[in-house]
């Protein structure tokens, strides 16, 4: 494992080994950093909004109690050695937008995404935790008080990653989406399936191979529409499957996501940025997610270390936090936070590129 060449000014992306204690040992171990987390992704609620957190940490606590959640126990756990607010809140939740893709390089599938979430800190503050589960180690891109995996790689099994799923609307007008975000919240409250991600780590723990986990994640209900890209360690082991509460959609050809559904269907409006979700239309939400998947899926180049070339324009946008490249056959995952500076249009590198490089497949 190493961190490779960039300028001495950034900060390292720690790789933590909690393969004995999994999240809550991360937590109590990094509680002192998941604090500075908070309190960055904090600047960016209105300050009227802080208060307003415990109220919020005891709704999704309830609501995760009541759903198929097997990690409730470890949030309890991380809440109370933590001993702040906003730990249930984040555990019931998951990324704002992405962009992802699956494709092969030598002979062998790769996984490429970015993380795009408006909250400050998630670059800068990200850490990879070494884990382990029944079915072997691997690694996720992750921080101190979550429990739930949004990105990781198991050596020698697969790779996988999570994009927010396109907004049912119930009506069209820009105005009216906060609305829409909020019925659907209501009712994914009625639901008692398991959260997206929280499947996605218990995947990465129990399923051996790239056909276990891509039938667990294409079969189990979940709490929410999401999106997975899974890449395997063999030729034609790479998929996108577009989910919903209890069906599925997978692709094997154009293996690249964003977040809208790629055939887009009535009813379904493609995700906006935060600072523009009162004003974009539908169509132009569609778009705009359409020509970050479209760019990232023309990318010819190669996956070498330090480069992250695909990284640009519109794949690049102000709410990128992370990117990160994954090959399960070698064991190479490769990170690199990102963050946002006042009055720019695209964030720019917050970290040095870290490089976890393992024995993969035999």
């Amino acid at each position: 494992m190493s961190n490779l060449s960039e300028p001495e000014t950034l900060p390292q992306i720690a790789v933590i080994d909690v393969r004995d204690g999994g999240p809550v040992r991360h937590a109590r171990e990094g509680a002192l950093r998941a604090q500075a987390l908070r309190d960055a992704c904090l600047a960016w609620f209105p300050a009227v909004a802080t208060p307003a957190l415990p109220l919020m940490d005891r709704l999704a606590r309830r609501w995760l109690i009541r759903s198929c959640s097997p990690y409730v126990a470890d949030i309890e756990a991380i809440a109370a050695a933590l001993r702040f607010p906003g730990i249930w809140l984040l555990n019931g939740s998951y990324q704002w937008g992405c962009t992802a893709l699956a494709r092969e390089q030598g002979g062998v599938p790769w996984l490429a995404r970015t993380l795009d979430w408006p909250f400050p800190g998630l670059g800068r503050h990200a850490e990879v935790a070494r884990m382990r589960g029944l079915a072997g180690e691997f690694f996720s891109v992750t921080w101190p008080g979550y429990a739930g995996v949004l990105t990781a790689m198991a050596p020698g099994r697969f790779a996988g990653a999570i994009n927010q799923a396109p907004l049912w609307r119930r009506t069209h007008l820009p105005w009216l989406r906060p609305y829409d975000i909020a019925a659907n919240a209501v009712n994914t409250w009625r639901i008692r399936h398991i959260p997206p991600d929280q499947l996605l780590r218990n995947v990465f723990e129990d399923c051996a191979s790239f056909e276990q986990a891509r039938i667990r994640l294409e079969t189990t209900p979940i709490a929410r529409p999401v999106i997975y890209t899974l890449a395997g360690t063999r030729p034609g082991e790479r998929c996108v499957i577009e989910r919903t509460e209890t069906g599925h959609a997978t692709r094997w050809t154009s293996t690249c996501a964003a977040n809208d559904w790629l055939e887009s269907m009535p009813g379904w409006e493609g995700r906006v940025g935060a600072d523009v979700v009162m004003t974009c239309s539908g169509a132009e939400a569609a778009a705009a997610s359409r020509r970050r998947r479209q760019a990232l899926a023309d990318w010819g180049g190669a996956f070498t270390a330090r480069s992250f070339e695909w990284v640009t324009v519109p794949v690049l946008n102000r709410f990128t936090r992370l990117a990160v490249e994954m090959c399960a056959a070698s064991g190479t995952l490769r990170v690199v936070g990102y963050e946002s500076a006042d009055g720019c249009d695209v964030a720019g590198r917050a970290t040095q590129v870290t490089a976890v490089e393992t024995a993969g497949a035999a």
